[in-house]
Parts: structure tokens; C-alpha cells; sequence
């Protein structure tokens, strides 16, 4: 069963867009946390030294508040932006990630799916460290909504007029439900949170969206540097062609067909010329109009 599951998830992956291969990476990370949540806290025999255990794995790979251990911890900048604890967390994210991720890849291209999903994090991490250092937010922030706004908004900006059929609300336009996301995040903030810091990234997060669709619509892709990064990494790691040299100590010019068809006898010509003249004199005249020394020749060339 778990071959049959791993194959599926294998196929998915290398024949998927991109946006598949993000919910994959995302549902993949929140696995690993949990078994590893279950794996510590399960088999130690202090179920306090196991929390502090988990703690500290779970702050190795989430942003931080702290703006000197995230710099000291870069990687956290992207790891947490896969980062998910909570089923219902990672379920809601994923849905809104999919649904509005496939109507803006139609849009604007599946290669500009990863580079806004991934500037979308950035931004919205950049707005939870810059707003920590001025009021105080949780310890850790993880899960990608800031990205997943990034792209609700981009694709309420490409297709604004575009109807969602929702539960109990019918069809709804686009650019109303991506309104009513970013309104909800401005309240929550107004009227204060357990997740402050959260509402702060994920308007980070939209503020990306806004400014990816508004600089390609001048002409300006910000996609295509996070893209030419990628094909970097690739292109050093892909195996290098092997270029191999061919010294020929007698250059001469090579012949066309009807100058091999009258080369046929001259003996200055290399092997190869000749036998390309008698070949051509055979497709021309038949393998009978062949001299005896022609025939000897190309009988010696195919023992060769």
C-alpha cells in the first residue's frame, strides 16, 4: 500500500504544475512535524523535557520574532512558510492556496506560481520581524497564508470579474472575496488577537500580490529573477556534457554530391569522400556501373 502511495505521490510531482507540487511539499513538511511531535513526545519519559525537546526543534524551522536569531538562522526565512501544526491550519490554507493558485496560473503561467508564493513569504515574514521589533508578538510565526495571500490577491488583480460558486453564497466575484480576506485581517488587527502577528504577515503577504500583479502590468516580471536563481542551482548540479575534440591533421573542404560523383576516381580524396561518391554513384547508375576497384574498395570499407 505505501509503495502504491509513494509512486502515486512520485507521479504527482514530476507530472504536476507547480502548484500541486507546493500542496505536496506543504502536506509532506506537516507530516514530518507531527511524527516527529508524536516521535519525542511519545517516547520520552518526561513529557515536559519532551515539549522543551519539540520546542526546540519546532523554532529551528519556524520565523522567529527575534531578529538576530533569524539571522543567524536564515533558512527560516522559507522553511517556515511549509510549516504546519494544526490539521485544520494546513487544510484551509492548502484549499484557498489550490482553488485561487490554478485560476492564476491559467492567468499568468504556471513558472510564476513558485516565485510569487515564495515572495509572499518573504514579505510577510519581513512585516511579522519589522512589527515585532515594535510591539509584542508570539515567539514563532509558520504556515503558509502570507503566500497563499499573495496569490489570492495577485489572482483577484489578473481576473477580478472571475466567479467562485461558494456553500450558501452562490457565485461570488473574485475580487470581493479576495477584499473580504484582507478586510478580516485589517479588523482582526483592529480589534486584537492571540494572533497578531499572523494578520500582519498575511497582509504582508497580500501587499506582495498587489505589487507582483502591478509590476507586471508594466512590464516588469518579478518572477524571472527568483526563476533565473532556480535554473542556476539546476544547471550546477545537472551533469556536464563531456565536449570531445576531433583532430584532423588533413583539413580539406568537404565535397557536395554531384563533386563526389565525379571524385569517384581521384585518389587524393579520403576514404570517406570516396565512399560517399560510390554510394551516391550507386543510388545514380545502379551497384553494376561500379568499377571492380570500386567494388574492392567498398567490399574492404564494410569488413572494416
Amino acid at each position: 500500500m505505501f509503495e502504491s502511495v509513494w509512486q502515486d505521490v512520485k507521479y504527482k510531482v514530476q507530472m504536476g504544475n507547480m502548484l500541486t507540487r507546493l500542496v505536496i511539499a506543504n502536506v509532506v513538511v506537516y507530516l514530518i512535524v507531527n511524527i516527529v511531535w508524536a516521535a519525542i513526545t511519545g517516547f520520552s519519559g518526561d513529557p515536559v523535557a519532551g515539549e522543551a525537546t519539540y520546542s526546540v526543534f519546532l523554532k529551528w524551522i519556524s520565523l522567529s520574532s527575534d531578529a538576530l536569531y533569524t539571522l543567524t538562522h536564515i533558512w527560516v526565512v522559507i522553511t517556515h512558510m511549509f510549516v504546519h501544526e494544526d490539521f485544520l491550519h494546513i487544510l484551509f490554507n492548502m484549499l484557498y492556496l489550490y482553488w485561487f493558485g490554478n485560476i492564476l496560473g491559467d492567468m499568468i503561467g504556471d513558472k510564476k506560481i513558485l516565485p510569487l508564493y515564495l515572495l509572499g513569504g518573504l514579505m510577510g515574514a519581513l512585516a511579522y520581524i519589522v512589527a515585532a521589533q515594535f510591539m509584542a508578538l508570539g515567539s514563532i510565526a509558520m504556515g503558509a497564508s502570507a503566500a497563499g495571500l499573495a496569490i489570492v490577491v495577485a489572482s483577484a488583480m489578473v481576473a477580478p470579474e472571475y466567479n467562485m460558486r461558494l456553500l450558501f453564497l452562490g457565485d461570488v466575484k473574485l475580487k470581493y472575496i479576495a477584499a473580504f480576506v484582507v478586510v478580516m485581517d485589517i479588523f482582526a488587527l483592529a480589534i486584537g488577537t492571540k494572533n497578531t502577528g499572523g494578520h500582519i504577515a498575511h497582509l504582508g503577504g497580500a501587499f506582495m500580490g498587489f505589487l507582483f500583479i502591478t509590476s507586471l502590468n508594466k512590464g516588469n516580471d518579478l518572477s524571472e529573477p527568483v526563476n533565473n536563481f532556480f535554473e542556476k542551482v539546476q544547471n550546477f548540479f545537472r551533469p556536464k556534457k563531456l565536449k570531445v575534440a576531433y583532430k584532423n591533421t588533413s583539413v580539406r573542404p568537404s565535397l557536395n554530391r554531384n563533386q563526389r560523383a565525379h571524385a569517384v576516381s581521384d585518389e587524393s580524396i579520403s576514404d570517406q569522400d570516396k565512399l560517399d561518391a560510390i554510394l551516391d554513384k550507386i543510388k545514380l547508375k545502379g551497384y553494376e556501373s561500379l568499377s571492380s576497384s570500386e567494388k574492392k574498395f567498398l567490399s574492404d570499407v564494410s569488413k572494416k
